[in-house]
């Protein structure tokens, strides 16, 4: 079982039992679809209970109104990344509907089914499917319902334009809304809905502008900080210079004196309100906090030697014959050691939340990827049941797999509920810095070795702090071991000196870093070109086909420039198969380098929204230049030293490269993940042609001007 249906099966165990009338109370005239949510995850896992089980457990629904206008339902959140554009084509798709008579709720803990979360790149290939068969059911309905009034049989029937059509007399029609006027109907789907054949697409695979692109040109998209309510306050927090820090005192005296301000207090946990956001970063200016001093020691070098000190016994993630005997008798072997920073998220949205607490019952509009976790959250915090707590999300200003946490959201309810007035937290640029959790740093040691033909017979991977997540051995390989020391961020006490969490493709970048510049080594050692080594030692088709599809686009590999260099990278993820091909211009000077082409070929199965599809990976590429080139917390223990964008250096619209994205159909018939696989392969891919102008090996990102220009410098 995967991890992330082990999660939702672990997570399922602790839902309630629902009542069917109170869960479709709220909807009224219409027809409703719904799924069951142990249908959707197929068959209990031997000797596992759940509780709460059920027909009134649902987990996917949607409902079409008297006014003909469908309304889909998810518990996923848009940060961005255009879900819920493709979730209404499919929807569409199945209804034989127009676009524009969908509307989809999202992330609102009180009207949506319940949702693990947004990341992974798991929206469209997990809950697509599900929406689907809501959508397929719904269909199978109406035409039911349209037998019955036009008094004509059911396979006498089609659907079209929001409507059903005698199919033998296409004028004779029942438009949705009109057979689901005046009516209650309520449909649980029991079996699995046939779906729309390919040959029949009109609206899946073709090309769709983001639906709440002019809500967010035209400044009209409301988002977490944006929401305003009667009596509201804005908050600012105490907050430790170091994270190791103790709050030994505070004297709030002078900031209570100041005009409008009310300070609250629970323990350690301090807040100034003010009807201002001006007002409440005044007062917290005003107070006399004393903490004690930060204990820890490392900084961004001395990190990697510390994580090591502290790394748990590697365990085999994969193993097969004897590495150690097959590098004995390789003909060229390398071993080299891989290194990454800690990374932030850096959204453009700081974490934000506004909550209300009045007569028991909390409201929260919240920055989240998982809203359900942050009503879980709030409910824990406040004494509150989850049914009393309600979690509105709306747009995300980007989340990265940083607003996978919650600490905001708590912070203000518990803010709100000390004060007794809603209360508005945004978090400031210095506070997303210091509190947001980070990419964890990481180390990767390889050993690899090929013999006198260019074939990779000895491979050994070990990482630690990056987890698993893109380390697997692509390659054929016969005698192989990969290994891992820890469950990625995942670490115990005293090992990161703050907080470390998921980071767009977490842990793949890392390994991906170590795993595509190894191979590059091996080639140089066996005297092969890049492409060829790879192709002769990539037994999956798959592969084999996105890397001939970038190399045809690419023109692999043009003539010989000073200065110049090309790279290639192979990857996996969420599903997908991708390739990238880079061309970058190194000043062995300075160091100093620019990409100016990158190539990406990717099969991620149904391509729901080749538009859509094609700025994902735009934007994976773009975000990837950051932790490949520049991305990189400095601190001092637990002190943060980058507080904005003054010093922490992400992408600039100067660097983006010539980026190219091409498709390929391998006949794969679901869709598969889009928002993260193009990022995977950039700080290879950027390394490798950093080595082909230079001759310079970087084993470490981010490839700062001075990493690249100390590198070429280096003997050997």
């Amino acid at each position: 079982m995967s991890d992330y249906m082990r999660y939702a099966f672990e997570s399922l165990t602790e839902l309630p039992e629902l009542d069917r009338r109170d869960f479709l109370k709220q909807f009224g005239a219409g027809i409703v679809i719904l799924i069951s949510l142990g249908d959707l995850l197929g068959a209990q896992e031997p000797g596992r209970r759940r509780r709460g089980r059920g027909p009134a457990d649902f987990n996917a629904f949607l409902r079409i109104a008297e006014d003909g206008s469908i309304t889909g339902f998810t518990g996923k959140a848009e940060l961005g990344q255009g879900v819920t554009t493709a979730m209404q084509q499919l929807m569409a798709e199945e209804l034989d509907a127009p676009m524009d008579a969908i509307t989809m709720v999202m992330g609102d803990t009180a009207r949506c089914p319940w949702d693990m979360g947004t990341f992974g790149s798991m929206s469209v290939r997990f809950l697509g499917p599900s929406l689907r068969q809501a959508a397929a059911e719904a269909r199978a309905v109406l035409v039911e319902l349209a037998a019955e009034r036009l008094g004509v049989p059911a396979e006498g029937l089609r659907t079209a334009g929001g409507a059903v059509h005698v199919a033998a007399a296409p004028e004779r029609k029942i438009g949705y809304g009109e057979l689901a006027r005046g009516q209650a109907i309520h449909r649980v789907l029991e079996k699995e809905a046939v779906i729309q054949a390919a040959e029949r697409y009109e609206t899946v695979g073709r090309d769709h502008r983001h639906v709440e692109s002019r809500a967010k040109v035209t400044g009209e998209a409301v988002f977490a900080g944006d929401v305003r309510r009667p009596g509201m306050l804005y908050a600012r927090v105490v907050r430790p210079p170091a994270h190791d820090s103790e709050l030994e005192s505070v004297d709030t005296s002078a900031a209570e004196a100041l005009p409008g301000v009310l300070v609250v207090r629970d323990g350690d946990f301090i807040g100034v309100l003010h009807e201002t956001p001006d007002g409440a970063a005044a007062a917290l200016q005003r107070l006399r906090a004393t903490w004690s001093p930060s204990k820890m020691t490392v900084d961004e070098d001395s990190i990697f030697d510390h994580l090591m000190a502290r790394a748990p016994a590697a365990q085999d993630q994969d193993a097969a014959g004897d590495p150690a005997a097959a590098l004995g008798r390789a003909a060229h072997t390398a071993e080299l050691e891989y290194r990454n920073g800690y990374v932030a998220h850096a959204p453009m949205e700081t974490h934000t939340a506004v909550a209300e607490v009045l007569d028991g019952e909390a409201t929260v509009w919240a920055s989240t990827q998982t809203p359900f976790s942050a009503r879980d959250e709030v409910a824990r915090t406040l004494g509150l049941s989850s049914e009393d707590v309600r979690v509105i999300t709306p747009f995300v200003g980007g989340g990265f797999g940083g607003k996978g946490q919650n600490p905001q959201v708590v912070e203000a309810a518990r803010l709100a509920d000390l004060a007794g007035v809603p209360v508005h937290l945004e978090w400031t640029r210095e506070e997303e810095f210091f509190y947001d959790t980070f990419m964890p740093a990481a180390v990767v040691k390889v050993r690899s070795g090929v013999d006198a033909d260019g074939a990779l017979v000895a491979w050994d991977f070990a990482v630690a702090f990056a987890g698993t997540r893109g380390s697997e051995v692509i390659y054929h390989v016969p005698d192989r071991r990969v290994a891992a020391h820890g469950r990625g961020w995942r670490a115990g006490p005293g090992t990161h000196p703050f907080g470390t969490g998921a980071w767009r493709a977490p842990g793949a970048n890392t390994n991906a870093f170590a795993r595509e510049s190894q191979i590059d080594v091996m080639a140089a050692a066996a005297g092969l070109d890049p492409l060829e080594f790879r192709r002769r030692n990539l037994k999956d088709a798959r592969m084999r086909a996105v890397l001939d599809a970038a190399a045809e686009r690419f023109g692999w590999k043009p003539p010989a420039e000073e200065g110049v260099g090309y790279g290639i990278a192979c990857t996996t993820d969420a599903g997908t198969w991708n390739a990238l091909m880079a061309k970058v211009r190194v000043n062995p000077r300075t160091g100093r380098l620019k990409v100016e082409r990158v190539v990406c070929a990717q099969d991620m199965g149904l391509v729901v929204n080749p538009h859509g599809a094609t700025i994902q990976a735009e934007g994976c590429i773009t975000m990837g230049l950051g932790y490949a080139l520049s991305e990189e917390l400095r601190f001092r223990g637990g002190d943060v030293l980058d507080a904005n964008f003054d010093t922490y250096t992400i992408p600039r619209f100067s660097w983006v490269p010539e980026i190219e994205v091409v498709f390929v159909d391998t006949g794969i018939a679901e869709p598969h993940g889009g928002g993260e696989p193009a990022i995977v392969g950039m700080g290879a891919v950027i390394a490798n042609a950093i080595a082909d102008a230079t001759g310079a090996r970087l084993t470490r990102m981010p490839m700062t001007p001075a990493r690249v220009k100390a590198a070429i410098g280096r003997p050997g």
